[in-house]
C-alpha cells in the first residue's frame, strides 16, 4: 500500500529518538520527549488550498523538524507515519 497525500499535506516517518544522552545516561520512559524530527516520505501536489496558492518546499528524503503537536499518526503495514500540513514543518535539516 502506498500513501499519497492530498493538497498541502506531507507524509513523515519519525526518526528514532536516542534512549541515552551523549554522556551515556539512560533515559527512563517518562523522561523521553516526543521526537520532533522526521524524514519526508511523500509530498502532496500543493496547488490552491483555502484560496491561497501553496508551493511545496519539501521533497521526499528531506529531514525536517515539525511542530510538537502537529499532524495525525497512522500505521500502514506495521510502519508508523504522520500526516501533517506543510505549514507545521518548522525547518529542513541540511
Amino acid at each position: 500500500m502506498k500513501l499519497v497525500p492530498l493538497g498541502d499535506r506531507v507524509v513523515l516517518k519519525k526518526i528514532i529518538a536516542e534512549e541515552t544522552t551523549k554522556s551515556g545516561i539512560v533515559l527512563p520512559g517518562s523522561e523521553k520527549e516526543k521526537p520532533q524530527m522526521a524524514e519526508v516520505v511523500a509530498v502532496g501536489p500543493g496547488g490552491v488550498v483555502d484560496g491561497k496558492t501553496v508551493t511545496m518546499e519539501v521533497q521526499p528524503g528531506d529531514q525536517v523538524v515539525y511542530a510538537k503537536y502537529a499532524g495525525t499518526e497512522i500505521e500502514v503495514e506495521d510502519e508508523k507515519y504522520m500526516i501533517i500540513k506543510q505549514d507545521d514543518i518548522l525547518a529542513i535539516l541540511k
